[in-house]
């Protein structure tokens, strides 16, 4: 590829990378804004947030605009290309000012909780274009400039000495936050140059056949750094925001005599929540588009499957109140296994996200022609006939006639697009059958297995109840990362535990082998799976269970989606969560696993 065309190609990937974040961006930006109204309705002048509402009204709708003719007329030279990219710069830019204008003109009118929150959200916007802007880095320095720093400058000129100290914290924050988007920059533009190359050398396969097994050998290392770039990108990212959730829990439980504050915080979880499910939606999409994903078939037994849901989803369900039910776990299916567990997840954490009494059935039966049929049954509100045909589509929401609750508000409307895509890799497709207001079934069909069964496994234990007490209980907590082990012993403390923490590998043996630890075992092990000197959180809880009994329950904390832990998890006794994981259901999966029930309940 000559040198002109390489440029052009990567400045191509550049472009598509971020374009492809459009509605999603827009659709942050229009939430952050309605946040900052709602916080500031009370305290703002009227005409300060009037202007500025309108502004960025009308700044979102032009961008939508440029977004639609963007994705529907790519460009195929490079001037187009430039004068694309040139409009978009210019909104992101004017959008980024916008934000500024924010932080500098709002600050002065809100309280302590209040200038929380609107740094919050100005900060989250920073962490939060990484992906989107990164590949452009003049262009994200430019943005978080305009983004975080009248917030800064207007913090240390508002509160004197102390404002000092916090602009001075905020400006280490951003620092980090710079360093982690030159990182993404070079693993970016690593993961492009792999991916043109590996196309290059497939059209010289057609009339190269001597150096076709060659460039097999280089598509798949270009398909293996693209997949390893978006798993560290993965973590890095959900990194603060986890730390972000634990500190915002742990504010919550020292202002419950506020309730402005109160509902303050609970708006900061609810986002954290939000952007969770967004990271995971976006980057199977990612996977799935790029050809990340490769199709494995083989013989399973469902009920493997089935083991490993309930272990997930067991205490969320009965945190809901929901009873989550098992049927026809003795089949044996011919598919890829991986492709129809994640398909089974999304459509049961939809299940769950959308009941709110009764219950929730995941099935598999056989059908007359012999082949296998998965279904989820949920009794929820039901999707009106005239909605079904468009639920599959990307960023699509069924407009409810109920009023919706917060949690049926987190998301972008991309689970049920990613298993149309997840069954269409299979050969497959998804049904939909609803009533409105009595629940929906999606169900799809799997070949049966191929080989005879094997013995049947175990049953899977009876569920625990859910609780958040935590008086009496000491939790030892195993983490490098400063702010998150702040944040956790802040937040447990809360909940009324004892919390022993460790910020490596070393130090937690160490401590299980101090006089007298042995005598005194803890009720729990939280713990991260990234330690150091290449130690993981399973050597850990093997080391502390050897030292304090096999019995001692344990939790997995992990940033990457691709760990392949849940094999791991099974077979070692522990249960594991995905960064960043909100409180609610940190707490939620604590009581199932200590057997508690929460008070009163």
């Amino acid at each position: 590829m000559a040198p002109d065309a390489d440029a052009f190609a990567l400045q191509r990937d550049k472009a598509r990378a971020m374009f492809a974040y459009n509605p999603t961006s827009l659709a942050g930006h229009a939430v952050g804004a309605l946040v900052v109204l709602l916080v500031f309705r009370d305290l703002a002048p009227a005409a300060l947030r009037w202007n500025w509402g309108l502004a960025m009204a009308l700044l979102i709708a032009l961008r939508s605009v440029l977004a639609w003719h963007v994705a529907r007329h790519e460009a195929a030279t490079p001037d187009a290309l430039a004068r694309q990219l040139r409009v978009w710069i210019a909104g992101t830019l004017v959008t980024a000012a916008l934000w500024g204008w924010a932080a500098w003109s709002f600050l002065p009118h809100g309280g302590g909780l209040q200038q929380i929150a609107l740094i919050l959200v100005v900060y989250t916007f920073c962490v939060a274009c990484i992906p989107i802007l990164a590949p452009q880095f003049a262009l994200y320095l430019a943005f978080s400039g305009l983004v975080y720093l009248p917030a800064i400058a207007r913090v240390a000129l508002l509160e004197g000495a102390l404002g000092v100290q916090t602009a001075f914290v905020m400006a280490v924050a951003m620092a980090m936050t710079l360093v982690l988007g030159r990182n993404y920059r070079g693993a970016f533009e690593r993961a492009s140059r792999l991916h043109w190359q590996a196309e290059a050398l497939a059209g010289q396969l057609r009339a190269e056949k001597a150096v076709a097994e060659a460039a097999r050998r280089e598509a798949e290392v270009a398909n293996r750094a693209k997949t390893q770039f978006f798993a560290a990108a993965s973590h890095d990212l959900r990194q603060p925001l986890h730390a972000m959730g634990l500190f915002a829990e742990a504010l919550r439980q020292r202002s419950q005599r506020d309730p402005e504050a109160a509902r303050l915080v609970n708006s900061i979880n609810a986002s954290v929540d939000a952007l969770e499910g967004l990271f995971t939606e976006l980057l199977d999409i990612t996977r799935i588009e790029s050809g990340g994903v490769d199709v494995k078939p083989a013989d399973f037994a469902v009920g493997d499957i089935f083991r490993r849901l309930r272990l997930h989803f067991e205490p969320a369900a009965f945190d809901k109140g929901l009873a989550l039910r098992f049927r026809g776990s003795q089949h044996r299916a011919h598919a890829d296994p991986l492709i129809v567990e994640r398909m089974l997840r999304n459509l049961l954490a939809n299940a769950i996200r959308y009941s709110t009494d009764g219950g929730v059935l995941v099935a598999c039966r056989r059908r007359a022609d012999g082949s296998l049929r998965l279904q989820v049954w949920d009794t929820g509100p039901g999707i009106a006939a005239a909605e079904q045909a468009h639920v599959f589509e990307e960023f699509y929401q069924v407009p409810g006639s109920a009023v919706p609750t917060a949690e049926q508000k987190k998301g972008l409307g991309l689970g049920l697009a990613i298993v149309r895509r997840l069954a269409a890799l299979i050969g497959g497709s998804v049904e939909l059958r609803s009533v409105p207001g009595r629940g929906s079934v999606f169900g799809f069909g799997l070949p049966p297995a191929q080989a005879a069964a094997p013995p049947e496994s175990a049953r899977v234990p009876g569920p625990l109840a859910p609780g958040v007490t935590l008086a009496g209980r000491r939790i030892v907590v195993v983490e490098d990362d400063a702010a998150v082990r702040a944040g956790l012993e802040v937040l447990l403390q809360g909940w009324g535990a004892q919390v022993q923490s460790a910020d490596s590998f070393t130090a937690a043996v160490r401590t299980a082998d101090a006089p007298g630890a042995r005598s005194a075992p803890p009720d729990l092990l939280i713990v991260d799976y990234r330690l150091e000197a290449g130690h993981s959180g399973v050597d850990a809880i093997r080391a502390l269970r050897t030292a304090y009994g096999a019995s001692v329950p344990a939790i997995v904390v992990t940033g990457s989606t691709m760990t392949g832990l849940d094999a791991e998890a099974e077979r070692e006794g522990f249960h594991l969560m995905i960064k960043p994981v909100v409180p609610a259901k940190l707490r939620a999966m604590i009581g199932f696993k200590l057997g508690l029930r929460a008070a009163g309940g």
